[in-house]
């Protein structure tokens, strides 16, 4: 599992015993981060340095250094494709990444301020918050055109995608719930009140369970997909924002942004199991299961 820590501007790196076993340097302010778990290769949003460093999974060194556009924040990776897409805040756009030879290949325009994209690889979908819009772009990634922009709640931040259900799910950092949306149709069917200043949204597709960060309440909510309600809230440390999923360990990895910790969540109980110490100012999260 691979931290951003934006202070530090270095990644940890967290083995399955919840030791840190390396620290990579990479941009200024790291912020989005991403795996692709095929070419084990590690894509970090670099948000001051406007470029993407490219992180060797089985060295723990960087590899590449890709410019993309203007305050990078999030990144996604389709493993299908190996593609990698990430979201320029001030450019209003989404540099597409081509895995094999580290190079931009296309920059879709989409709304103002995006900031954290999903993908489902199974429609070849991708999903693009965009904060000031308070909307979604969706992407096809297929052409790199948006085919879609989607009214949400206000400030949109996170986005969690559930390929299997087609279901996406947005974190709506000043409305205080979760937007659901149906894939297929493009269309929100329903809103889930979570905690205040949601921020952060993963997804385990095995269990069809959505966890969000609550900013200001230091804690996860925990949603069923079958049900779209709120089953638990769980406690973390001071200020969470990154979360990422093990789906098949069912462990789930939350970044506390003023703890310089990561909280392990088993899925099982719902409860933290584990807190794991890493650099300054943690902010993404990025698991390769």
């Amino acid at each position: 599992m691979y931290v951003t820590n934006v202070v530090s501007n270095d990644v940890s790196v967290i083995d399955a015993n919840n030791t840190v076993v390396a620290t990579v340097i990479v941009g200024t302010t790291p912020r989005g981060i991403d795996v692709n778990p095929t070419t084990n290769r590690i894509y970090v949003a670099n948000n001051n340095s406007d470029n993407v460093s490219v992180i060797d999974g089985a060295t723990n060194t960087v590899i590449a250094t890709v410019p993309v556009g203007v305050a990078p924040q999030g990144v996604t990776v389709n493993p299908t494709t190996n593609r990698i897409y990430v979201a320029n805040s001030t450019s209003s756009t989404v540099s597409v990444i081509d895995g094999g030879t580290n190079t931009v290949i296309a920059t879709v325009t989409v709304g103002t301020n995006p900031f954290v994209l999903n993908v489902n690889p199974i429609t070849n979908r991708i999903y693009v918050t965009n904060y000031i819009s308070n909307n979604v772009s969706v992407i096809n990634g297929a052409t790199n055109t948006v085919i879609a922009t989607i009214p949400v709640g206000i400030r949109p931040f996170g986005i969690g995608v559930n390929p299997l259900t087609n279901g996406i799910y947005v974190a709506n950092s000043l409305s205080n719930f979760v937007s659901i949306i149906d894939g297929a149709s493009n269309t929100v069917i329903t809103t889930v009140i979570v905690g205040a200043f949601p921020r952060g949204v993963d997804v385990n597709s095995t269990t069809n369970r959505i966890y969000v960060t609550n900013v200001n309440d230091n804690n996860v909510s925990v949603i069923d997909g079958d049900t779209n309600t709120t089953l638990a809230t769980v406690p973390v440390g001071s200020n969470p924002s990154g979360i990422g999923v093990d789906s098949l360990t069912n462990k789930i990895y939350v970044a506390n942004v003023f703890g310089d910790s990561v909280s392990v969540i088993s899925g099982f109980s719902n409860s933290v199991i584990a807190t794991v110490t890493v650099g300054s100012t943690p902010f993404g999260i990025g698991v390769n299961p």
